[in-house]
């Protein structure tokens, strides 16, 4: 077994772009499981996931772990992103959820 050399938050897409480039032959179960899943439910491309994920951390001060969140799900609406947000137990200003979704639409 591989020894983990960094744990990073990844957005649904960017576990396709690395899946993707391994062998569907050499993959265990797991992992076939796994590029499956992405391959039905990651909607955009893997450098837009990360131009997303770096924006909302840097512009609406998310962490790391809330950017990706944000990301896989790509919420279309301020109900729907308060939804979200709501369970990070953090007050999140209407401006900065407006900033979100502008963020978001803009990579859509």
């Amino acid at each position: 077994m591989e020894e983990v050399q960094k744990k990073q938050a990844i957005s649904l897409s960017e576990v396709k772009e690395i899946l993707g480039k391994v062998d569907p032959e050499d993959m265990d179960q797991i992992q076939r499981w796994t590029y499956d899943y992405v391959s039905k439910f990651a909607t955009i491309e893997s450098k837009d996931a990360k131009d997303m994920k770096k924006q909302l951390i840097k512009e609406c001060e998310l962490t790391e772990d809330e950017a990706v969140e944000i990301v896989n799900i790509r919420p279309t609406s301020l109900a729907e992103l308060r939804s979200f947000t709501f369970g990070w137990k953090k007050l999140i200003l209407a401006e900065t959820l407006e900033k979100m979704l502008n963020i978001i639409k803009g990579h859509s």
